[in-house]
């Protein structure tokens, strides 16, 4: 039997209480001991675990005392869960240590309550990893080619919303709240991200020819543009003016989810965005292909190039 066999049963005592007794250094040598430790029975030999100097070590070495039952199973009172992998570390002074994070506290934990500083600082040093190494929440793509927008919104089978920003692709100076605005779409545009992660994908795009644009796409094409850019006339000059229209980007943005897949909108959606419900008068057939019709002429009328104010000359 190898020295971390880990017994799955457990002896019951007859009720006798536990007895201490110590042990004189090099009096067992490799001889194999039994240790129960929180119920988890195992083998090993007391030159493995006086190898460090640790609180094992001193268990075993006569400076402490310790307990045993009736059949002489040497009593410690902590979760044996992962004695296993301490005494493979006292043995090899190096262990592969578990993938979960949790794990690898639960174990850091028993490290420290045996005093044993060199897997301790292993245990940490490998959260530190994990924690440098973790996976992000939410992905944005960076458009580099209008070609590759093309092919991210083609091949998306969610809906697409992007983001055009390009703050030094103006002709004339800003207007004071232009700089605020600009940031505010950007800092919206974030949220979003995160509160429709999974369910739309979200592009940024900073080589275009606007400064600040909202493109809305479901099912390959567009559906609606937000442009956030005007020229307005001061002082006898032109300056270019950011504007910040928070309600329509977040009504287009609810309005995308009507394209998630699969491609027939979702009919609670439909319902919440027409003004006028269908009499159920028809087949399932038939109102299914009234409410992708009824979604299709929404978008078509919702669809514009923004600002149709005259821009001064």
């Amino acid at each position: 039997m190898s020295g971390d066999t880990c017994l799955t049963t457990i002896c019951q005592s007859s009720g006798a209480k536990p007895k201490t007794c110590s042990f004189r250094e090099g009096s067992l040598g490799n001889k194999y001991v039994r240790l129960n430790v929180g119920g988890s029975l195992y083998y090993t030999t007391v030159q493995v675990l006086t190898r460090h100097d640790t609180m094992l070590k001193a268990m075993f070495s006569g400076r402490m005392e310790v307990l045993t039952d009736k059949e002489g199973w040497i009593l410690i009172d902590r979760c044996g869960k992962h004695f296993g992998v301490i005494l493979n570390y006292l043995r090899d002074d190096t262990i592969a240590l578990p993938k979960n994070r949790q794990e690898i506290k639960e174990l850091m934990a028993e490290a420290k309550y045996y005093l044993i500083q060199g897997l301790v600082d292993m245990c940490q040093a490998a959260l530190q990893d994990k924690k440098d190494s973790y996976e992000p929440v939410c992905s944005i793509p960076i458009i580099t080619s209008p070609k590759e927008e093309e092919r991210l919104i083609e091949s998306s089978m969610k809906p697409v919303v992007k983001l055009l920003y390009n703050r030094s692709n103006n002709k004339y100076s800003y207007t004071s709240n232009s700089d605020d605005n600009l940031l505010k779409n950007i800092e919206l545009f974030d949220k979003l991200s995160l509160r429709f992660n999974g369910r739309v994908l979200f592009l940024k795009d900073v080589i275009g020819d606007e400064i600040c644009c909202w493109s809305f796409y479901g099912q390959g094409r567009k559906l609606a543009e937000v442009c956030c850019t005007s020229i307005v006339y001061a002082t006898e000059k032109k300056q270019t003016k950011v504007e910040f229209p928070e309600a329509r980007i977040y009504e287009e943005t609810l309005n995308v989810l009507l394209y998630e897949t699969p491609r027939v909108p979702d009919n609670s959606l439909l319902e919440a965005t027409s003004r006028n419900r269908s009499q159920a008068s028809h087949s399932e057939d038939d109102e299914g292909f009234e409410l992708r019709d009824r979604v299709r002429r929404i978008h078509v009328k919702r669809y514009s190039t923004y600002d149709d104010r005259q821009l001064g000359h």
